[in-house]
């Protein structure tokens, strides 16, 4: 592989990578806003470990698809 090949490599991991983060954020983001309650106090002052495994599950479900969508 040339240096030329890694470099355009490399700047494209890190444009995409740029991107997923970004969209991740932003989907995070809204879905604290739609929310009725705040995930904060929810998970870290009442213990509710459900909301904790919901949120943990629709990140990861988010992250998936970010990256097919990425990948192609």
């Amino acid at each position: 592989m040339k240096i030329e090949e890694l470099q355009d490599a490399l700047v494209s991991s890190a444009a995409f990578a740029g991107v997923g983060v970004v969209v991740f954020t932003a989907a995070f983001w809204i879905m604290t806003k739609v929310a009725p309650f705040s995930f904060r106090k929810e998970i870290e002052e009442d213990h509710n470990v459900a909301l904790g495994v919901i949120v943990a599950g629709v990140l990861i479900g988010l992250a998936l698809i970010i990256s097919a969508a990425i990948h192609g």
